[in-house]
């Protein structure tokens, strides 16, 4: 059985930082492409970034590049989001997802597993 949890939500000034981590179980982790989503209250889920297998490959959606960078350490199964800048539209609850493909994707459809995900408030 596969599990993702994620780890590091709260509650942050804007301009703060915060990482936030997600372990996986249940699947040989270095396989896989894993990626990072938000929904924020009363809109859509959207991606934030993904990395591929290697951790060589990243993208990272235009509202969050060169604030957020993701990165894995696969000997801990564990991706990172490390974020900075914080700004109060980055308010959302945040999940990790872990893909079918070994190259970063975009598209949830193509996400076999996914976290429970951690808050994140940002005040303003």
């Amino acid at each position: 059985q596969v599990q993702l949890v994620e780890y590091g939500g709260g509650l942050v000034q804007a301009g703060g930082s915060l990482r936030l981590s997600c372990t996986a179980s249940g699947r040989t982790f270095s396989n896989y492409a894993m990626g990072w989503f938000r929904r924020a209250p009363a809109k859509e889920r959207e991606f934030v970034a993904g990395i591929g297998w290697n951790g060589y490959s990243t993208d990272l959606a235009v509202s969050v590049k060169g604030r957020f960078t993701i990165s894995r350490d696969n000997a801990k199964n564990t991706v990172y989001l490390q974020m900075n800048s914080l700004k109060p539209e980055d308010t959302a609850v945040y999940y990790c997802a872990s893909a079918g493909t070994i190259i970063p994707t975009r598209l949830d459809r193509e996400y076999d597993y996914w976290g429970q995900g951690t808050q994140v408030t940002v005040s303003s």
